[in-house]
């Protein structure tokens, strides 16, 4: 078999380099191109901020003084959170995700304790950029820093047992290993019906979908992310 033959190569014809012109205005004023340097730089600067700022969660009056227990990194707490829910309150969250927003209504008086840590992470911005890891037919899987399955706050949370309660679209649980403790941040919602008779262990039954936004559920994939969480107090 023989290969094809190719053309041969002539040196490339080297142009001399023009010299930069600035224009007449500018040679006449050199600080017009430094002042739009720095109008350019600004207007950046200015994007990031604003982008960050909208990563912020935002805190209601409620709670601004719902702080988390000792922090000892980025995601991780000597223990549980302290509580700052009310019992006479009603509490919402507003997922604002990569798939569009999600409206929780929280249930404390289903499961108080878990109500108050996903309400204190979720204030002191402990969601914010975190990607849903897990997305089977039936459920949706986030609230893991480390993005595999493995991670939490360092701590676990009680079994909150709901006895009863069915497991229809929109619930709102807790993850945990078949047979360890309640995670302390990842949560799940359900797509569908709980398969099979249900879950035969705690899942922290917390809150429902509200608002017919089940179909922003059901379109996260893996990888999409929480932006941010707000809480609503009323």
């Amino acid at each position: 078999m023989t290969k094809a033959k190719t053309a041969p190569r002539t040196a490339p014809i080297v142009e001399p380099e023009e010299e930069l012109i600035l224009p007449e205005t500018w040679r006449r004023r050199p600080w017009i191109p430094i002042t739009i340097l720095v109008a350019v730089l600004a207007v950046v600067l200015g994007a990031g901020f604003a982008m960050d700022k909208a990563l912020q969660p935002v805190v209601p009056s409620q709670l601004a003084n719902c702080k988390t227990s000792t922090q000892l990194g980025p995601h991780e707490f000597v223990g549980l959170q302290p509580i700052c829910i009310k019992p006479d309150k009603n509490y919402t969250a507003t997922l604002y995700t990569t798939q569009g927003n999600i409206t929780i209504k929280l249930h404390p008086e289903y499961a108080p304790v878990t109500v108050n840590n996903f309400v204190v992470l979720a204030a002191n911005g402990y969601y914010n950029g975190i990607t849903f890891w897990d997305a089977p037919d039936w459920e949706i899987q986030g609230g893991d820093p480390l993005g595999n399955g493995r991670g939490g706050p360092g701590y676990t949370l009680p079994e909150e047992k709901t006895n009863g309660l069915k497991w229809d679209p929109g619930s709102v649980g807790m993850a945990r290993i078949p047979g360890g403790p309640v995670n302390g941040s990842q949560f799940f919602i359900t797509k569908l019906p709980w398969p099979g008779a249900g879950p035969t262990a705690a899942y922290n039954y917390f809150g429902e979908v509200t608002g017919g936004l089940l179909d922003h559920v059901a379109a996260i994939t893996p990888g999409d992310r929480i932006n941010t969480i707000t809480i609503t107090v009323s």
